[in-house]
């Protein structure tokens, strides 16, 4: 068990999340200094900041970064409730970027993607050096795409760890473990939900748990309805980064981690008992099983997202504003 299941497993864990890291050290270096400018100005109203913060939890590849920098910016008392919202609403439609890039199972380029892209960085960071008396913007756009590079050998390494992990499917169908969890599973989906929002807990990575899924059922071992309810539970799960971000801040802060759990719970619930019609329509979008948890994640982010939209102009955001006032109980709100 230990050499087939339990060693690829934490091989390929390790390769997926320094991939991951790689690549959001490299992108936060390209756009991460400027972020907050960027999400204080372009948050004016609760759909320009869930359209923004879209965009740039996909750039990053960071939906903790981006709500990390929220509560920041909220216990600063830089953003209103209302604008932190739509920023939280956006973060869970911009990290469908990465599953989605997951569910094309790329696993047989990624060796040769690492190498060239690893070979690009060395060049560019000989010019870099090489070019220090240069002017400020033609230094600035060596160093860019010297780390565009590096976020691709990162891309790279997530694609290689993701193909070290395919190589538990045949030992995992064996086991009477795993048998037992899609026995229950088959009679009740919340098993699946309930795995997917402890393991994204105890990981806090919701992207590696997905990718887990798409990997499983790709290989035909995790039914379809079983991964997405992974999925829906992984949405939970991730909210624990943002509490643990908030504990011991300003009531703003809390506001955002509590409105981050309210909205992601309020979404799994509502879309817990249509798993049947999200996996429907994402196998009308593709016939492969991976790609298949990829689009109906994607599927549930962005309708979730939506639905939840108006919530954000209730004029009760407007009255407040995140101030922390310790000593009144109704500042926690």
């Amino acid at each position: 068990m230990f050499r087939d299941i339990m060693l690829p497993l934490l091989y390929g864990l390790i390769i997926f999340f320094g991939g991951m890291k790689l690549m959001e050290v490299a992108l936060q270096r390209m756009a991460g200094p400027m972020l907050a400018g960027w999400l204080n100005r372009a948050t004016s109203a609760p759909w320009k900041g869930m359209a923004f913060s879209a965009g740039a939890t996909a750039l990053l590849q960071s939906s903790t970064a981006v709500t990390v920098l929220t509560i920041g910016l909220a216990n600063a008392r830089l953003i209103s409730y209302g604008r932190t919202l739509g920023i939280i609403l956006g973060t869970n439609i911009g990290t469908c970027l990465t599953t989605e890039l997951v569910g094309l199972q790329l696993g047989q380029a990624a060796l040769p993607l690492l190498l060239v892209s690893l070979t690009g960085w060395a060049i560019f960071v000989i010019l870099v050096e090489r070019n220090q008396n240069a002017p400020e913007r033609i230094r600035h756009t060596l160093g860019n795409i010297q780390f565009s590079f590096l976020a691709t050998a990162g891309f790279a390494l997530v694609m290689t760890g993701i193909q070290v992990m395919q190589s538990i499917a045949v030992p995992l169908r064996s086991m009477g473990v795993f048998q037992w969890f899609l026995d229950r599973s088959a009679d009740s989906l919340w098993w699946g939900f309930l795995a997917g929002a402890c393991l994204t807990a105890l990981i806090h990575s919701s992207a590696a748990v997905i990718s887990m899924a798409i990997t499983l059922a790709a290989t035909g071992v995790l039914p379809v309805e079983i991964g997405i309810a992974i999925v829906i539970g992984s949405n939970v799960g991730t909210c624990i980064t943002a509490v643990i971000a908030a504990a011991g801040g300003a009531s703003a802060g809390k506001f955002v981690a509590a409105s981050h759990v309210v909205l992601n719970i309020a979404g799994a619930l509502l879309f817990m008992p249509l798993i049947g019609q999200l996996h429907a329509a994402s196998a009308w979008l593709s016939a492969d099983n991976g790609a298949q948890i990829a689009h109906a994640q994607t599927l549930f982010n962005i309708i979730s997202s939506l639905l939840a939209l108006p919530f954000c102009y209730l004029p009760i955001w407007h009255k407040k504003t995140p101030v922390h006032t310790p000593s009144t109980k109704t500042s926690s709100v």
